[in-house]
């Protein structure tokens, strides 16, 4: 497929979606924000996922310079927007079920924070930072802030990060959860597509229902997740990859998945 403000390329199993509109720090305008939905349809047989961003940021959230329709407020363009193009986006990166990786370089801001967020791995690079910017623009949130943001660092540091929105440099994400690893900056890439690549030789369906079931535990009982348990144990403990782990086991050596 060919992209604007986006690029998919195939490394192996491994697919790597760069945000790549560097003359805007990669902003997560509706343009893009549809690009980056229309990628994520098109992973093909891809068992691992890398997100990063093109340039020196990884995304500097949403376009403040978009025009606003005839008789519609600010507001009421970006909620349009939100609708059509940067939630569909968002929910296609947590239906995934296969492991997504970012690689967060410069500026993770605005919507760019929570988009990263969404990865299962973040790997940021030393001087890369996470700025919740909204309401230094006189914005609320978006792009899944509210939910995902509280359930990674608890309240108190969600609405400090919300709220009077600072920049959050890579060692603080760290130091507070948010982020899996810090490394210096030009390893980043390097070392985001080795996690991945060793998450694609992994049992990909295992990985994808592990991926579910902690999504759907952040919002259910005790009891919903234990019957969420249940399934998951059923479809992993049914596929090809478990039952060459189990042979593996039994003949004392390494077991070979294939994701199936």
């Amino acid at each position: 497929m060919s992209y604007e403000r986006v690029t998919l390329e195939f490394d192996g199993d491994v697919a790597v979606l760069t945000l790549n509109h560097p003359e805007t720090r990669n902003a997560l305008s509706w343009p893009l924000a549809r690009e980056l939905g229309d990628a994520l349809d098109n992973l093909g047989n891809a068992r691992a996922l890398v997100i990063t961003g093109a340039g020196k940021g990884f995304c500097s959230g949403g376009d403040m310079s978009s025009e606003v329709p005839e008789g519609k407020g600010f507001g009421d363009m970006i909620k349009q927007g939100l609708i059509d193009a940067v939630n569909p986006a968002m929910r296609k990166i947590a239906a995934l079920k296969i492991p997504v990786v970012a690689a967060v370089n410069g500026a993770a801001a605005g919507a760019g924070a929570p988009l990263a967020l969404h990865a299962d791995f973040v790997i940021a690079g030393e001087n890369a930072f996470f700025y919740f910017a909204f309401p230094n623009v006189g914005l609320a949130l978006d792009a899944g802030s509210s939910w995902i943001l509280p359930r990674l660092v608890g309240n108190a540091r969600a609405n400090e990060a919300l709220i009077l929105a600072e920049r959050i440099p890579a060692a603080k994400a760290l130091d507070w959860g948010m982020i899996y690893k810090v490394v210096p900056d030009e390893v980043l890439l390097a070392e985001a597509k080795a996690l991945a690549a060793r998450l694609a030789t992994g049992p990909t369906i295992s990985y994808g229902q592990i991926r579910q079931a902690v999504l759907a535990g952040w919002s259910s009982t005790y009891e919903q997740a234990l019957l969420t348990e249940e399934e998951a144990q059923r479809i992993s403990g049914n596929s090809a990859d478990c039952a060459e782990a189990v042979s593996a086991f039994l003949e004392k050596r390494a077991p070979v998945f294939r994701g199936e």
